[in-house]
């Protein structure tokens, strides 16, 4: 017959065959279930590429409107400053002439 050690190790040998089985299975479905977060994160990141290219012209847009009224204002209060200056000197000359 079958000695108690035999049993004893017969048994472990069973108990570690299924529990690696178990195991293999788990990481089976662990890494299936990390290619699918991968898989929806790369469209994710795919969508936000997207939507930043959309988004990109009209700013861009807008950016040279901005610096272009901002260069029209700024010219526009130089000339103010200027015909603003200017004034005070020729009230000064016609006050001296008479």
């Amino acid at each position: 017959m079958i000695d108690p050690v035999q049993l004893v190790l017969l048994l472990v040998i069973v108990v570690l065959t299924v529990l690696l089985i178990i195991l293999g299975i788990q990481v089976f479905l662990i890494l299936k279930e990390v290619r699918n977060t991968i898989s929806k994160t790369n469209k994710v990141l795919d969508n936000a590429s997207a939507i930043t290219e959309n988004i990109e012209a009209p700013l861009s847009a807008i950016s040279s409107l901005a610096l272009g009224v901002k260069a029209s204002s700024l010219i526009t209060i130089a000339k103010f400053v200027k015909s603003l200056l200017s004034k005070p000197k020729d009230d000064e000359d016609r006050k001296h002439r008479e």
